[in-house]
């Protein structure tokens, strides 16, 4: 392989790392070798205190990208070894990082993602890519999201409207118009995965909700629904951005949820990631003929026909109708993206994240 990339993405969720090997070589990219490693449990435990304000914070974070970036050389190397290909095959590392803040509306705005690419670059002798989301903050975007751009190069069609539907923690959509002159759009619509996966580890010590089913046999709150979707971020007009320093289980707890069983507001979570997703595109993409579905959420049975009746007019699938499994399309993106850096050509599109300009993303951690 001539363009053998290597894509790395620890999601919102903070549940595993997944890392795919890419062949670039062709127009659309052809996924080699996969794997999902689950992040040991002191890790995520390390990450997932450091999405809040308390002591010590600073060492604990600097141990945690070191941390962090070690376990995601080891996940790399894996994937070569299983694969049976050299380092020396492998172009470069596009890594993610672990997201633990996003403040794109502070002043001045940040983005945080740890992980440390010196780390990585230096335990495989690959070339390594990080840090992609600061650049387009430093010309005024909200660093996110940055899949559009992946998603219009590989899913946008001449002949109908397109959204690409990204279920991670938060949810996000990419609008892909058939008209050549419009541009790409996106942002996050709100939560996700997040909510769903914190109320069922919260209430019942299950990681998530396997295909929907436990939500499945609750009924949703209208009363909660309301209150949920009275949070201002849903009415922001785009560009914009968010994370679990907003949507979280103290969040969630804010509301009346004595009004309802366990079950009920698992269900009621459901409707809340329809619904708001279904506002965004009845607002901003009306002529929405495939909703493309990726990520997580995708295997969520219950939430896929939630979403196809919130859009009966929309045909809701999932990318793994276009050749590639839902679960492996962000790690994919951002090995993409590590070429376009590479390349030394723009990852960001300015209608979708606001950037004055679209620039070059990430910092380069050569290899050995």
């Amino acid at each position: 392989m001539d363009e053998a990339y290597i894509g790395l993405m620890s999601g919102t969720s903070m549940d595993a790392l997944d890392a795919v090997l890419i062949d670039m070589s062709a127009q659309h990219p052809r996924l080699i070798a996969h794997l999902s490693q689950p992040l040991p449990a002191d890790l995520r435990q390390q990450l997932l205190s450091l999405t809040a304000s308390r002591e010590n914070e600073l060492e604990r974070m600097a141990i945690a990208d070191v941390q962090l970036g070690r376990f995601s050389a080891q996940t790399v190397l894996k994937l070569l070894a299983d694969a049976n290909l050299d380092p020396a095959q492998v172009t470069a590392i596009g890594s993610h990082g672990q997201t633990i803040r996003h403040a794109p509306n502070s002043s001045p705005s940040y983005t945080v993602q740890i992980g440390d690419g010196n780390t990585i670059a230096q335990t495989t002798g690959i070339t390594t890519v990080t840090d992609f989301r600061r650049r387009d903050m430093s010309v005024g975007g909200q660093g996110a999201p940055l899949v559009p751009a992946f998603h219009a190069a590989l899913y946008r069609s001449r002949e109908i409207e397109r959204v690409v539907l990204n279920i991670g923690g938060m949810a996000n959509i990419s609008i892909l118009p058939a008209d050549a002159n419009m541009p790409v759009r996106g942002f996050d619509t709100g939560p996700g995965n997040v909510l769903l996966d914190a109320w069922i580890q919260h209430t019942s010590g299950y990681l998530y909700d396997a295909e929907g089913q436990w939500a499945r046999r609750g009924k949703g709150n209208n009363q909660l629904l309301s209150s949920l979707l009275s949070d201002p971020y849903f009415s922001l007009p785009p560009p914009k951005s968010t994370g679990r320093e907003h949507f979280n289980l103290d969040w969630l707890r804010k509301h009346a949820l004595e009004a309802a069983s366990a079950q009920d507001v698992q269900a009621t979570l459901i409707e809340l990631t329809c619904q708001s997703i279904e506002e965004a595109i009845r607002q901003h993409a009306p002529t929405c003929h495939e909703l493309i579905v990726c990520g997580g959420g995708a295997y969520n049975d219950f939430l896929l026909e939630r979403l196809s009746a919130h859009l009966p007019e929309c045909r809701v699938c999932t990318t793994e109708d276009f050749g590639l499994a839902p679960r492996w399309v962000e790690a994919t993106a951002f090995a993409w993206l590590a070429r376009q850096t590479l390349q030394h050509l723009p990852g960001n599109i300015p209608s979708v994240t606001g950037a004055a300009k679209a620039v070059v993303l990430g910092a380069i951690y050569p290899g050995k």
